[in-house]
């Protein structure tokens, strides 16, 4: 079996996060009684779980560690019902060109399985892509998520623990990361799996370059793919 692990927001889709945002923003308002608004653009959120962003962002605010870390659950459930009932209805417009075929085709091939590896917290991640019509390509219980970690570098391992049989998780080399940031690189080398570099979000090639393969479009990234073994 071959665990393709796709990243969402600059992979899947882009432009998409808009909602996402003011509803971390909202989360923390609510939990902490901040402003957030003058603070998240300084901390580069791109590749950051969502945990990591809102820590950041308290940090800068002066909140202490203790009570970010006694009200992380607080602010997860709040941002996850918030997106609930401020996600567009319809993000079909904001899917990567490319991308439904590149996951049809994949979704096809014998001895693939496909998972997400995201810092969103799941619930935001599921149905962020549910609204973009991407959501039936990933079956529940495979991926990791920011719901699970705030530190990127410890999803990969739980992904594959999840994706396993009984008798341990996913191999190494036959897990493969899809991402637009060098965090997603950064996170499949520190687990040591592969990685393949997208560069629809906001990242080029040359600051992607430390991935094994670097795709500008769709048509790329199935022909790397391929010749990583899907």
């Amino acid at each position: 079996m071959l665990l393709l692990l796709f990243d969402i927001d600059g992979t899947l889709v882009a432009g998409a996060a808009k909602a996402h945002s003011q509803a971390l923003k909202l989360a923390l308002k609510e939990v902490h009684g901040v402003d957030p608004d003058d603070v998240r653009g300084r901390i580069g959120p791109a590749g950051r779980t969502d945990g990591e962003i809102a820590r950041l962002i308290l940090l800068n605010l002066g909140v202490s560690a203790l009570r970010i870390d006694e009200r992380a659950d607080d602010v997860r459930d709040a941002c996850c019902r918030i997106y609930a009932q401020i996600c567009p209805r319809d993000l079909s417009s904001c899917v990567v060109p490319g991308i439904p075929e590149v996951l049809a085709w994949l979704s096809d091939r014998d001895g693939v399985q496909l998972g997400l590896l995201t810092g969103n917290f799941e619930p935001v991640a599921r149905l962020k892509l549910k609204r973009a019509g991407l959501g039936k390509r990933f079956p529940s219980g495979v991926g990791a998520f920011g719901s699970d970690s705030e530190d990127r570098v410890t999803l990969p391992p739980i992904a594959r623990r999840r994706a396993g049989k009984p008798g341990g998780p996913v191999a190494r080399d036959e897990t493969i990361v899809i991402g637009d940031t060098p965090r997603d690189i950064a996170c499949a080398r520190a687990d040591g799996v592969r990685c393949v570099a997208v560069t629809s979000g906001q990242y080029g090639p040359d600051e992607l370059a430390d991935a094994d393969a670097v795709a500008t479009d769709a048509n790329e990234l199935r022909e790397a793919l391929r010749e990583l073994g899907a």
